[in-house]
């Protein structure tokens, strides 16, 4: 079976429902190509040479998308039937909101997996866990006043900039993970919406991105913006903002900008098994990684607890790049480890 689902996520079935689930994620959207004279192909042509394929999404992540559905035609031309059901997921606007789409597929339409294999690029090693992230925005207030009599006023964009520097002084700071890795605080929009250039502003926003790891929470992350504008002395309130917006099919879409990190446990039976394919198939030992991007990890793992790890071809220094690619024999691998996987996990009758 395969259906679209209201949200506009299309949604493939390879079973009856019955017994252990399996869920393959991958999504539908990708970023922006960007500057086209950055790129030294057409980003929509899908150019192979040499045996790697170029476009937008290629890597992140329509190559895995492809694999996945390889994977399970090749399930079904070996001639048997999976105990359990697989299901592919192809979702909708990961990219501006990851984890909304798939919430959506379990929480309202009530898809109740065992487990999740995301399809994002790990370059055929095992993905097993991600940092978390939270969006701030920091509302810095003044005074407004004639810019030519700047004492009058107050101006919130030189206490925005007091702000930053406490930030930067911040970021050493933050806590750190064997395995996550450390912390980290970006600023990554400065705005202030007075309309007169003659006028000091009386506000400024700031948009932060925070990555948290193992240990890191949204109250100890606003705490630790708190304490840099009271040190400061500014004006200025914290807000984690929601994302809202319209899917193609015109389902209205709310989720705060709060990601929260996973690990999935090297030993989990999920771990073993995909570890035990990847090595049948490929013929190495897989090493077990993270990513330092945010994935639909954060809502599978982080907030429903299923056990989730990554598979992917494609190495992720190419998303959101120029020329991004992927290999086309990785494609073909990927497809394999699927295909096995599924098996390996469902059984077989």
């Amino acid at each position: 079976e395969v259906r679209v689902d209201e949200l506009g996520n299309v949604v493939g079935r390879l079973g009856d429902g019955q017994g252990k689930r399996l869920l393959y994620d991958a999504h539908l959207d990708t970023v922006d190509a960007g500057n086209r004279a950055h790129w030294s192909r057409d980003p929509f042509a899908a150019e192979v040479e040499a045996g790697v394929l170029y476009g937008c999404g290629a890597c992140d992540m329509k190559g895995a998308l492809a694999a996945m559905i390889q994977a399970v035609r090749a399930v079904v031309e070996s001639g048997g039937s999976l105990a359990g059901t697989l299901y592919v997921a192809a979702v909708v606007q990961e990219e501006p909101c990851e984890g909304a789409a798939l919430r959506h597929l379990i929480e309202v339409d009530g898809l109740r997996p065992d487990w999740v294999v995301l399809g994002e690029p790990t370059n055929l090693q095992l993905a097993r866990g991600q940092r978390g992230r939270i969006e701030f925005e920091v509302h810095v207030r003044g005074k407004a006043c004639h810019a030519a009599t700047p004492q009058r006023g107050i101006n919130a964009i030189y206490n925005a900039a007091r702000v930053i520097v406490g930030l930067e002084l911040l970021a050493p700071q933050l806590g750190t993970d064997a395995f996550l890795g450390k912390g980290s605080i970006a600023v990554t929009e400065i705005s202030s919406p007075l309309g007169n250039r003659n006028a000091i502003p009386d506000a400024c926003t700031l948009v932060i991105d925070r990555r948290l790891t193992n240990g890191e929470t949204e109250a100890k992350a606003t705490s630790e913006l708190r304490r840099i504008l009271a040190r400061e002395s500014v004006d200025a309130t914290v807000e984690v903002p929601e994302y809202h917006a319209l899917s193609y099919r015109g389902f209205e879409i709310r989720a705060r900008r709060h990601f929260p990190y996973w690990v999935t446990a090297p030993n989990d039976p999920l771990v073993v098994a995909a570890s035990a394919v990847v090595e049948a198939e490929l013929g190495y030992v897989p090493r077990l990684g993270r990513w330092e991007f945010s994935t639909d990890g954060t809502y599978s793992a982080g907030v429903a607890g299923i056990p989730t790890i990554g598979f992917g071809p494609g190495d992720e220094r190419y998303a959101h790049a120029a020329d991004e690619q992927v290999r086309v024999d990785d494609l073909v691998q990927a497809a394999h480890v699927y295909a096995q996987l599924a098996t390996a996990l469902l059984g077989t009758r």
